[in-house]
């Protein structure tokens, strides 16, 4: 059972290290997001997109921080 999850948050880990910056947040807020569902009531998919909207968002503000106020 561990085994699975171990190789989806390595997945995980490996696309957000590749992707843009907006797609690690959604990545990573998926992963955040799919083990707190886990964890809350077996509602891992929930969690996984709330998480991936969440991340997607602040990733998306950080960078506009970040490149656009100077």
């Amino acid at each position: 059972m561990k085994a699975p999850f171990i190789a989806v948050l390595i997945a995980m880990s490996l696309t957000a290290a590749t992707a843009s910056t907006a797609n690690a947040g959604c990545a990573t807020g998926a992963v955040v997001g799919g083990v707190v569902g886990h964890f809350a009531g077996h509602h891992a998919l929930v969690g996984a997109g709330a998480g991936c909207l969440i991340g997607h968002e602040m990733a998306r503000k950080k960078h506009h921080r970040r490149y656009y106020h100077h």
